[in-house]
């Protein structure tokens, strides 16, 4: 027989739900390597508590990840499905998963696997690399796309857009937008 683990105290139950308040406000803004010290003095408690209770930086990762990030990108995947042309379809998800990358510096350090110890964020990266081979595929066969251009090539340009939105974080947005675009008419196969 097994046994429920231990109801927590009301107390208990706010600081838990307080941490992941704050843990989500501060990854969102600062990514997932953001200081542990940041999200205790945003939630009102000592970086013990959050060890405490979540086992520390993973443990607290992965309570959040769903809300922080995998919706996010389970959202683009199924909006980018409902796209008819297979190359539209392609195009549209480079762009949103890069424009993601840009604008949630959280999403960009799950692209880039920056957390490689976390299962939940290691099966949302699969999941994001099996979509981005799928569309891949089907915009080749068209013709429209570089037959020359793998799976693992497109994963390598997730990561290159990952790097660059972080190293230009002053950049605008236009202007990383703008670079992109660029990136993607290269990878036309009459280009």
């Amino acid at each position: 027989m097994t046994s429920d683990p231990p109801r927590l105290r009301a107390d208990a139950r706010r600081n838990v739900e307080g941490i992941r308040t704050a843990a989500l406000d501060v990854f969102r803004a600062g990514g997932l390597n953001s200081p542990l010290d940041e999200v205790a003095r945003a939630a009102g408690v000592s970086k013990g508590t959050i060890y405490h209770r979540f086992g520390g930086r993973q443990g607290l990762i992965d309570s959040v990840v769903e809300e922080l990030v995998a919706e996010r990108i389970r959202g683009i995947v199924t909006s980018v499905d409902a796209v008819d042309d297979p190359v539209d379809r392609f195009e549209s998800y480079l762009r949103q998963i890069w424009l993601l990358q840009y604008d949630e510096p959280a999403a960009n350090d799950v692209l880039l696997r920056a957390m490689p110890g976390s299962e939940q964020l290691i099966a949302l990266c699969e999941h994001a690399s099996a979509a981005a081979a799928r569309f891949l595929d089907d915009a080749q066969a068209t013709g429209t796309i570089r037959d020359d251009l793998t799976p693992d090539d497109v994963h390598l340009l997730i990561w290159e857009r990952g790097i660059i939105a972080r190293a230009c974080d002053q950049q605008h947005r236009d202007a990383y937008r703008r670079s992109f675009e660029h990136t993607l008419r290269g990878l036309r196969s009459d280009a």
